[in-house]
């Protein structure tokens, strides 16, 4: 009669821990894109934002780790669990999600800091609060005396499915169905409910025997001993490897490779998969699995590397995810393995914070910082050699020669760099298989002799060292690199056209010889997306003739410079720009002249548009040029309802605005045709569909909105140009709604047509 109750009782325990657990972490991670997006309309759309807010998140979560390590070495069972309902009562009256005043406008510089003490400051509390539910709800159910209390880390694969949860079903079932103040209403309620699952826990826990989980804990683990200082400091390295490597994956696939929309939901997913995996009782992929496939992995990205990203690029992302998702179950089945007895969870978690948070810290705030290229991939690819558990050599009398060897390669590798004879040469033109050979030998090493870990660490040092040393460009590459992210300077091998590139994506250029090679004189001619037959060439022009006199143009987003040499003399031209270190370089005559020649006066207004061009006087402007979002990553902000209305204001009685949309991975034209709409504007759609890419000359897609038909001259009778009503069934972007996804969707169905 008394197993059945006990057994009852221990299936309530295991649903409520598990449940609260699950709960705790859908709420905390999304939490990250709700709040991120919150704070969009005040910053721009940069992909460094989430990076700082994911070193904000992991600073955090060691926060509410030590905080659950430092209650649970109380004696007390009451106080715990009275303590941290009370932190979760009081950080439920800082509900719903809001920011907090007094942090309206972002500093011109220093954007970094300003973003985590607006994240601290907003959501600092509730955050803090739900960190340490994981550590603290598992170090809860072990003193249940519940049968599975002596090895509670699968309540961790809870935790981490809900977060993946979380993270997948935001941008898929959150942001296109509800508002954002929905959304956070939506998630105020969840918090209610977990704070009644963990007072619910918290009764569990109190009604249990005070003895109950010593009597139920196995003699081994009950007397096992404190872990050591050395291991300890393996559990960092192990979490901040992988850490590190979510944040640097992300800013390669995103600045090298495709700054495709979305594209961090994908590493994020499967990081937090792994931990899923690797603490399963069973894993589904072993341990000696992932070991075996490790080097391999890290070989694997060695060589996408040296290809580069653009000759296949669904094959390049799927590439630098499966190796990553491979590195970080190596790097998380080894912390599974040497995970220590119940008892000292908390202090485990605590490390595997720590780790998480240096790790962050590194790629998200001192690499961006210290490089001006994405340095820390191939840094913390290297360090992941380091992961590997030490093991026993295979032919120890020959691997001992083999520092001298890998010495002597690298100098035959490295010394041609430093000329250009015929061995440089047929280097640089074999570089992919030479980086590769390399690449591949720190796998066979590891593979077919089990070599020392420094062996394998340094082996792929050599072959990323030789990455920088025969780059992929064609031509003379020069980075830059600011909170806003990385952008090339490609200077052709002739030299005849120096072109401004993020990632794949080329925001601007200029030629700078003649076909003969000759030096190109007088005023740069601008080409790209704004040659004077394009969209947004043809729009300048139009409004020009419709005037019939000197314009007073807006422009927001500088790039290269190039639409200063639009402007005609006595126009009145003022250019708006987040980022000064695309200032710096746009105004550097080695890098480009437009600025130098056409407007070597210009003075533009730093900071986020949405704030600064909102400061400006109403109904003066003829033109607005809006260009700030022509690459493939868009800050949303500035193509909002909102957007549109200060925009619309800022108009002199008869003036046009005009909104650059091209993009690869979003069809976005709707989305202004809807904007305007709302603001009751009409719109015109310029969309070329040939493919020109000759002499740097680019097809376009641009939006021309304006009160009346006759306030854009000639384009309203253009066969080019195509007056378009807002789609009844499309909902009007806004800062409270928008939905990313319906425009990938919309722009693979135009592909298919």
């Amino acid at each position: 009669m008394t197993s059945e109750p006990s057994a009852s009782r221990n299936r309530l325990v295991l649903v409520v821990y598990t449940a609260a657990i699950f709960v705790s972490a859908l709420l905390l991670f999304s939490v990250q894109p709700l709040f991120t997006k919150m704070v969009l309309p005040r910053l721009g759309g940069s992909p460094a934002v989430w990076s700082v807010a994911m070193v904000f998140f992991q600073s955090l979560l060691l926060g509410g780790y030590a905080y659950a390590h430092f209650l649970m070495q109380l004696r007390n069972r009451t106080m715990p669990v009275v303590v941290h309902l009370v932190l979760l009562a009081v950080a439920m009256l800082t509900l719903p999600l809001s920011i907090a005043s007094g942090w309206g406008d972002p500093p011109t510089s220093g954007y970094a800091l300003w973003l985590l003490g607006l994240f601290a400051v907003s959501i600092g509390l509730p955050f803090f609060a739900l960190a340490a539910n994981n550590p603290l709800l598992q170090a809860w159910f072990v003193r249940t005396g519940h049968p599975n209390g002596p090895d509670p880390y699968f309540l961790y694969a809870s935790s981490n499915i809900g977060s993946f949860l979380a993270l997948l079903s935001y941008p898929v079932l959150l942001e296109p169905m509800f508002t954002l103040r929905t959304q956070n209403l939506i998630w105020t309620g969840g918090y209610g409910l977990l704070i009644l699952l963990i007072a619910t826990c918290g009764v569990l826990l109190l009604r249990s025997p005070a003895k109950a989980a010593e009597l139920n804990m196995p003699a081994d683990d009950s007397d096992a001993p404190a872990p050591s200082w050395l291991l300890r400091a393996r559990w960092i390295f192990l979490a901040a490897v992988p850490s590190g490597l979510l944040i640097a994956v992300t800013a390669h696939i995103s600045t090298d490779v495709a700054a495709a929309p979305l594209l961090w939901v994908l590493p994020l997913s499967l990081y937090l998969l792994t931990w899923v995996l690797v603490f399963q009782s069973r894993p589904l992929l072993p341990h000696k699995w992932m070991l075996l496939a490790q080097p391999l992995a890290i070989a694997g990205v060695v060589v996408l590397l040296a290809f580069g990203g653009e000759q296949n690029l669904l094959l390049t992302l799927g590439g630098h995810q499966l190796c990553f998702f491979v590195i970080a179950m190596a790097c998380h089945g080894e912390l599974a393995r040497t995970r220590p007895a119940a008892k000292y969870l908390t202090g485990f978690y605590v490390a595997l914070s720590f780790g998480g948070m240096v790790g962050g810290l590194f790629a998200g705030l001192i690499a961006p910082f210290t490089f001006s290229w994405v340095a820390e991939y191939p840094i913390l690819l290297a360090l992941a050699a380091l992961c590997r558990p030490p093991g026993n050599e295979r032919l120890p009398r020959w691997s001992r020669w083999y520092w001298p060897f890998l010495a002597a390669l690298a100098v035959v590798l490295i010394a041609p760099t430093y000329s250009t004879g015929k061995v440089f040469n047929w280097l640089d033109t074999n570089r992919v298989w030479v980086i590769g050979a390399v690449g591949v030998l720190s796998a066979l090493l590891a593979l077919g002799l089990n070599a020392n870990r420094w062996k394998i660490f340094a082996t792929v040092v050599v072959a990323l060292v030789l990455l920088r040393a025969y780059p992929s460009d064609e031509g003379r590459v020069e980075t830059v690199r600011s909170f806003f992210g990385v952008h090339k300077i490609v200077v052709t091998p002739n030299g005849q056209y120096h072109v401004l590139m993020h990632g794949t994506t080329i925001h601007g250029a200029e030629k700078f010889k003649n076909d003969d090679g000759t030096p190109v004189t007088g005023q740069p001619e601008p080409i790209t997306y704004y040659h004077k037959d394009g969209g947004i060439g043809q729009a300048i022009t139009a409004i020009r003739e419709r005037k019939g006199a000197p314009l007073r143009v807006a422009v927001i987003g500088l790039g290269s410079g190039t639409l200063t040499c639009a402007a005609e003399p006595g126009e009145e031209w003022k250019f708006f720009e987040i980022d000064q270190t695309m200032v710096d370089t746009a105004r550097d005559p080695k890098y480009f002249t437009y600025i130098q020649v056409c407007e070597p006066n210009l003075e533009p207004v730093i900071g986020d548009a949405r704030l600064t061009f909102a400061r400006e006087p109403n109904g003066v402007y003829d033109l607005i040029i809006v260009d700030a979002y022509s690459s493939d990553a868009i800050p949303i902000h500035l193509a909002t309802e909102e957007a549109m209305e200060i925009y619309k204001s800022k108009l002199a009685p008869q003036g046009a605005v005009v909104m650059h949309v091209s993009n690869r991975h979003l069809e976005l034209s709707s989305v202004v045709v809807g904007i305007a709409d709302a603001n009751d504007l009409k719109s015109w759609v310029y969309s070329e569909d040939t493919n020109r890419d000759s002499e740097y000359i680019f097809s376009t897609s641009v939006v021309v909105s304006a009160r009346e038909e006759t306030d854009v001259g000639k384009l309203a009778s253009s066969d080019q140009w195509a007056l378009t009503e807002a789609e009844d069934n499309e909902r009007v972007w806004t800062d409270d709604y928008s939905n990313v996804l319906g425009a990938v969707w919309r722009r693979l169905r135009k592909g298919e047509e």
